[in-house]
């Protein structure tokens, strides 16, 4: 029978394996370090910045529609969400709870990139994550009718996901589905920074929930919600080498038989999910447009 030490003993050495990364997690994580250095290269050269400005646009996407998602759970109405050139966003609603809704966008989008970057880390996860952002991508389609760059966005993301989808049974999928988390996080992170910390933006979130708020100014709200973003952004690593351990071979063989991709010898008769998930996004954007 093991003793009282022996017991408690067993738990941190498991925890230091679960969070051991393999091999396959330290292939993932040093893609994530390389994704990170390229995005703030290209971040500050004008000149190369255009190769990631859809990708910002993307995540300018998921703080708008974090705003929406946070308005709905509060009883708001949500007229509509709109992306401009910019850079910038705006979602309009009536109602709802205030104190939730406005920290919603950074925290929210911070979030997404998390789970994103934890689904990066397995190739069944980030089809999976493919077809949520799928239903994302819909109800902001739904709220932005009338805005032609989220439409023109949004079809160009959804193209680049599918054709992801159809290389090496959904590899290169896990890896553009990571840098979308680690752009998302990034993002937020330098967004909360140059809004609250660094300078004062009187129209940003931070400086509307302060006004709301009163006990705190806005450059506090800035720190604390970049504390929770960093939080996020670590959460989404740790939980992706804990969950996924499964090497790169055996991933590539549970891709073979999970939403395969038609014309593969593991495909069932039928359409597949990227065929599946394109038809519906046509007739619901035919619905749309008539």
């Amino acid at each position: 029978m093991p003793s009282l030490d022996d017991h408690y003993y067993l738990y941190p050495r498991d925890a230091a394996t679960q969070l051991t990364p393999n091999a396959t997690q330290r292939t993932t994580l040093i893609v994530a370090g390389c994704y990170v250095v390229v995005i703030a290269i290209l971040w500050h050269i004008p000149l190369l910045s255009w190769i990631i400005y859809p990708f910002k646009l993307l995540t300018v996407g998921f703080h708008e529609m974090s705003h929406a998602i946070a308005g709905i759970l509060t009883c708001a109405t949500i007229h509509s969400v709109e992306l401009d050139p910019d850079e910038g966003g705006e979602t309009r609603m009536s109602g709802g709870i205030h104190w939730i809704t406005l920290p919603a966008g950074y925290l929210g989008s911070s979030l997404i990139g998390a789970c994103l970057i934890a689904c990066g880390f397995d190739t069944n996860a980030s089809k999976v994550a493919s077809l949520v952002l799928a239903v994302f991508f819909l109800f902001t389609l739904w709220w932005a009718r009338k805005n032609l760059l989220t439409w023109a966005l949004i079809i160009g993301m959804s193209g680049l996901i599918v054709l992801f989808w159809f290389v090496a049974e959904g590899a290169a999928l896990r890896y553009f589905i990571l840098f979308i988390g680690v752009m998302s996080d990034l993002y937020v992170l330098w967004d909360v920074i140059d809004d609250t910390v660094a300078r004062k933006v009187n129209n940003s979130d931070a400086s509307a929930f302060a006004r709301i708020c009163g006990c705190f100014p806005s450059q506090v709200w800035g720190v604390i919600w970049l504390i929770i973003a960093f939080a996020f952004f670590a959460a989404g690593v740790l939980v992706g080498i804990v969950a996924f351990k499964e090497s790169a071979a055996v991933q590539q063989e549970q891709a073979e038989h999970f939403l395969p991709v038609p014309g593969s010898s593991s495909a069932i008769p039928g359409a597949s999910a990227p065929t599946l998930l394109l038809v519906a996004a046509v007739g619901f954007l035919w619905n749309l447009l008539i």
